[in-house]
């Protein structure tokens, strides 16, 4: 069993609690996004019609997410190894 240092256990828990923010950011956006589609009322992404501001969040909430896989991916040998 190896000792973690305290500053590893405190990364840890900062890069915890880092995700956890994160995908509250994405609920977040998930709400923007439904909640522009019904204004506009267009909720289809193929239509010419679908709103700027949705497909933009969209983007960005994608991109998020790919991001917190990455951290999760981190989080994982720092699990495993304790």
């Amino acid at each position: 069993m190896q000792k973690m240092s305290r500053s590893g256990a405190a990364g840890e828990l900062q890069l915890n609690a880092l995700i956890a923010d994160l995908w509250w950011r994405v609920r977040l956006m998930n709400t923007d996004i439904l909640e522009e589609e019904a204004r506009a009322g267009v909720f289809d992404v193929r239509e010419p019609t679908y709103p700027l501001l949705a497909l933009n969040l969209r983007s960005r909430r994608d991109n998020l997410v790919s991001t917190i896989g990455v951290l999760e991916q981190r989080t994982k040998p720092a699990s495993e190894a304790a």
